[in-house]
């Protein structure tokens, strides 16, 4: 995009399907942990409340969709109607401010029985896997500190997983929200899929670039005929290797993804660096978003270990359209306005990330005009 003279690219307005933006800093969806007992909680009107400015996109924190449900007799997914009621308060308060909300939606497959995502905020529930289950996934190899194999997905039970990303995204809407972001990325199942450091499946899920995306690009199909792909992003990590979900050709797998979403016509492509390798760390990388960013159609969002600068000369150089901002924007919550002042920042703490606490490290951040 063409700038003028002392111009910020990152604060010029943006249009993102029928969503007009006032900027093009997001902010990316995050674990934070402060759910109880599955069910969002009041400080998490606040948590969102101090991060909307004007015209401002914001993703909420994987929901996630089930970890077994319906590929499981013996223990179906559950849902309940609390969990929706507790995020439509949050969801209001956002669009109160003239905000855009969508929800991330996540299954977290094999990474269930160790992540930390066991306790994320739910619309469609998964929960701790009783009597020994084993967690779900595109293979059954194990990570390495696991003590026991996930479950292998059958092709019968794979189209009851994509369902659940259709009616996580029913839900989502029920519950306000303006749209989901599919989590394909950072090593939970749909990334298992992708990845053929894991997926060694021989079916029509498996082997080829084609199969291996099939699961990936049948939910995008699912939740785009369920609430409209004018309300559907997705979010991917081609490059990244978390979890033990890598995989050999990053550059084609995310350059087919990116082609391949234009069929769907949805609104946005989320994608990470591929700087960002794995957790906390980021490397010097040659490779580059680029050619996806050129092959998608819809609005592209680039994150992964951006600050002010470095983020405002990707937009002016039109290598994406949108940049998400995950543990700046945690620990201010005024960032546009900071990097309008061009303005020192709070250093996030990660120790207080993934507690429980509902204020330190949450809602106690301090925003620029009490730092002065």
């Amino acid at each position: 995009m063409a700038n003028k003279e002392g111009e910020i690219s990152l604060l010029t307005p943006y249009k993102m399907g029928k969503f007009e933006l006032s900027h093009r800093v997001v902010l990316a969806p995050l674990t934070r942990q402060r759910c109880l007992g599955y069910v969002p909680q009041p400080p998490m009107i606040l948590y969102y409340s101090q991060r909307t400015s004007k015209g401002g996109f914001l993703i909420a924190e994987a929901a996630g969709v089930s970890d077994i449900s319906q590929t499981s007799p013996e223990m179906p997914g559950i849902w309940t109607k609390e969990q929706v009621e507790g995020w439509k308060p949050i969801v209001d308060a956002v669009h109160s401010k003239g905000r855009i909300f969508f929800c991330q939606l996540i299954h977290v497959g094999r990474v269930l029985d160790t992540a930390i995502t066991v306790n994320t905020f739910l619309i469609y529930a998964f929960k701790l896997v009783p009597n020994g289950k084993s967690p779900v996934s595109s293979s059954n190899k194990k990570l390495a500190y696991q003590q026991r194999s996930p479950k292998k997905l059958t092709t019968q039970e794979i189209p009851l997983v994509v369902d659940d990303f259709r009616v996580a995204a029913r839900n989502a809407i029920e519950a306000g929200f303006d749209g989901v972001e599919i989590h394909g990325a950072h090593g939970y199942l749909i990334d298992q899929f992708l990845k053929d450091e894991i997926n060694d499946r021989t079916d029509e899920y498996g082997g080829s670039l084609e199969n291996r995306c099939r699961f990936a690009l049948e939910v995008v199909d699912a939740v785009m005929k369920e609430i409209g792909g004018d309300k559907v992003g997705i979010r991917l990590s081609p490059f990244a290797n978390y979890s033990e979900s890598g995989d050999s050709n990053p550059e084609t797998l995310g350059l087919y993804m990116a082609e391949s979403l234009n069929e769907f016509k949805i609104l946005y492509c989320h994608m990470v660096e591929p700087r960002m390798k794995s957790v906390f760390e980021k490397v010097d990388c040659l490779d580059s978003l680029v050619p996806m960013r050129k092959a998608f159609k819809g609005t592209f969002i680039s994150a992964g270990g951006y600050g002010r600068e470095d983020g405002n000369k990707a937009v002016a150089e039109n290598r994406t359209d949108l940049v998400a901002y995950g543990r700046l924007f945690l620990a201010n919550p005024d960032l546009p306005k900071r990097f309008e002042l061009n303005a020192p920042l709070n250093k996030y703490d990660r120790s207080t990330f993934y507690t429980r606490d509902p204020v330190v490290g949450y809602t106690d951040y301090p925003f620029l005009e009490t730092t002065i």
